[in-house]
C-alpha cells in the first residue's frame, strides 16, 4: 500500500545544504563516441574535456551541458585502472552522483560523524578561474556522492579540464533539470539505504510503495522515496519483492552486478515538443497498448495538452491531489538492460506515477520476454 509522508515546508532536517546535482558522471567503454549520442540525440552541448591533450594519461572526460544538467562521460584510456574495471563489470554505467553544496569539507565532515563512508578525503584544485573542493562518500554499489564546492570558480567546468566544443551543433531539446535518480538494490537492502540517507544526509522519507502497489500477474517489486528539505534531490530506492517471474530490478542487478542506477528522470516543460525530438534522433521508448488510454479521462480529468497528441506519442498520463504529470521512459542506452531515462513534465503533480506502474512494468516486462530473461 502506498504511503504518503507528509513533511512541513518550513521544517528542515537537512545535514548540510544541498542547492542541487552538480553533475552525473558515467563510466563507459568509449567517452567519444558516447558524448556524440548525447549531443546528437539528447540535445547536450560539449562544454569541456579531459585527456591526454591536457596532461591526463589515464582517462578521458567529456562534459556535456543541457540547461541545469550536467553530464561527464568518462573512459578509461589504461586497462589496469579502476575504470576499466568498473566498465568490466557493470558495463557502461553512473558512477558518480554530484552533489553541489556550499562548503565540501564541512559537509563530509558532518556526514562522516553521520556514519558514511568515505569515497575519497576532501581535497582542492585550481587554476587562473579559481578552486573547486570536492569529497566523496560512498552510497549503493559502487555508487559515490561526490560533493562539490563550486563558490569560487568561474571557468568551463574545474581545473583539469579545456573548455571544448563540438564541430556538431547540438539542438537543445527542452531537458531542464534532474528531477529525480532511482537506484535498484538487492533484495533487503532498501530500508538499509533509506536509512543511510535519512541518517547521514537528513533527508525525509516522502513515499512508500509495497508490492501491492507495484506489481503484475508476473514480477513486483517495492520503492521508497527519500528526499532532501528543498527537494531538489530526490533519490528513489528499489528493491525486488517476490513475484512469479523475475522482475525487472533482478534483471537489473543480474547484468549490472551489483546496485546501481536504474534511472535518471529529466523534466522539460513542454514532454510533447520533447518526445518528438527524442523519436526523431532515433531514442526508442517503452510501448505501451492503446487500452491504456482508454482510462485516462477518468483518471487523470481534464488536462491542457490534446490527448491524441499524448496517445500518439505514447507517453503516460497521472495525477495526484496536487496536478497531473506526464512521463516516459526510454529502453536502455546501452547493450546491457540496465540504465535508462525518464523523460517528465510535472503540472503540479509532486508524485512519481504510481497510476502508471501497472502499464509501465508490463511493457517492462515485454522487452524483458524478448531478451529472454523474464
Amino acid at each position: 500500500m502506498q504511503t504518503l509522508t507528509q513533511t512541513q515546508s518550513n521544517i528542515n532536517t537537512d545535514a548540510f545544504p544541498i542547492l542541487g546535482t552538480d553533475f552525473i558522471e558515467f563510466y563507459v567503454g568509449n567517452a567519444k563516441q558516447c558524448s556524440h549520442f548525447y549531443q546528437t540525440a539528447f540535445g547536450f552541448e560539449l562544454v569541456a574535456y579531459k585527456g591526454p591533450e591536457t596532461g591526463c594519461k589515464e582517462f578521458c572526460s567529456y562534459v556535456l551541458k543541457q540547461d541545469k544538467i550536467r553530464f561527464v562521460i568518462t573512459s578509461s584510456l589504461i586497462p589496469d585502472h579502476e575504470i576499466s574495471r568498473h566498465h568490466s563489470l557493470h558495463g557502461d554505467g553512473v558512477k558518480v552522483l554530484a552533489l553541489w553544496v556550499e562548503d565540501a569539507r564541512k559537509s563530509y565532515a558532518t556526514a562522516m560523524s553521520r556514519g558514511a563512508e568515505s569515497a575519497f578525503e576532501p581535497y582542492s584544485i585550481s587554476d587562473e578561474h579559481g578552486e573547486i573542493v570536492m569529497a566523496g562518500i560512498k552510497t549503493y554499489g559502487d555508487t559515490i556522492h561526490t560533493l562539490v564546492e563550486r563558490k569560487n570558480y568561474t571557468g568551463a567546468f574545474m581545473p583539469g579540464f579545456m573548455p571544448k566544443k563540438s564541430l556538431y551543433t547540438a539542438k537543445p531539446i527542452g531537458l531542464q533539470y534532474v528531477d529525480h535518480c532511482v537506484g535498484n538494490v538487492e533484495l533487503g537492502d532498501m530500508n538499509r539505504w533509506v536509512k543511510f540517507y535519512q541518517d547521514v544526509l537528513g533527508f525525509k522519507l516522502l513515499i512508500t510503495f509495497d508490492d501491492k502497489d507495484i506489481s503484475t500477474e508476473y514480477t513486483a517489486l517495492m520503492s521508497k522515496v527519500v528526499s532532501n528539505g528543498t527537494g531538489y534531490i530526490k533519490f528513489p530506492i528499489n528493491e525486488p519483492a517476490k513475484g512469479k517471474k523475475k522482475s525487472q530490478i533482478e534483471e537489473f542487478i543480474e547484468f549490472y552486478h551489483s546496485a546501481g542506477v536504474q534511472h535518471i528522470a529529466v523534466h522539460t516543460d513542454n514532454i510533447l515538443e520533447t518526445v518528438t525530438t527524442l523519436r526523431n534522433n532515433g531514442v526508442e521508448f517503452l510501448y505501451v497498448p492503446d487500452n491504456y488510454y482508454d482510462s485516462v479521462p477518468e483518471r487523470v480529468g481534464e488536462i491542457i495538452e490534446d490527448l491524441e497528441d499524448v496517445k500518439k506519442l505514447n507517453i503516460l498520463i497521472d495525477r495526484d491531489e496536487d496536478g497531473y504529470l506526464l512521463q516516459i521512459f526510454t529502453k536502455p542506452v546501452q547493450d546491457r538492460p540496465t540504465v535508462f531515462f525518464e523523460i517528465i513534465q510535472r503540472r503540479g503533480a509532486k508524485s512519481f506515477g504510481k497510476g502508471n506502474f501497472k502499464a509501465l512494468f508490463e511493457a517492462i516486462e515485454r522487452e524483458q520476454e524478448l531478451r529472454g530473461n523474464l
